[in-house]
């Protein structure tokens, strides 16, 4: 049985919200592949985190808000909130050159945070994919000391 454009189109026409969440979901996948193609940095696993952290000089920067960073945070992780990168980058000068890996809650924060320390000069930076969540799914330590900035 051959397909015929009419009936296609009948089909479009009869299944039309079918096909506009197809249409969707091809749209953002798309998206998607063209913005990771055109990133400027590396979206690793928690596991490679801890790769790094255990292999480089690496510092971890929490983009998260306080009271998300109070409930529980990497150690030694530094905490700027995402608003404020730019204005607290000073404190990050001496990393410039070292891997750089930064996170947030689930993951949305992240991205944003890392165009901007590429945009600041730094040139090894990395999102972790996931987030805290991620790091606590995986049963990583956290610290739930509350840091004094």
């Amino acid at each position: 049985m051959s397909v015929t454009p009419d009936r296609l189109l009948e089909f479009l026409g009869n299944h039309w919200i079918m096909a506009s969440g197809l249409l969707i979901v091809t749209i953002l996948l798309i998206q998607d592949f063209i913005e990771s193609a055109f990133r400027k940095h590396k979206v690793i696993s928690p596991l490679e985190a801890v790769k790094l952290m255990n292999d480089e000089s690496t510092v971890i920067v929490d983009v998260r808000e306080p009271h998300e960073y109070a409930n529980g945070h990497i150690q030694n992780a530094k905490f700027i909130p995402l608003g404020k990168i730019e204005e607290r980058a000073n404190e990050l000068e001496a990393y410039k050159q070292n891997p750089v890996v930064v996170t947030c809650q689930s993951g949305t924060r992240s991205p944003q945070a890392c165009k901007k320390l590429i945009r600041l000069g730094f040139t090894r930076v990395f999102e972790m994919k996931g987030g805290m969540l991620a790091w606590e799914d995986q049963k990583y330590p956290i610290v739930k000391k509350r840091n004094s900035k």
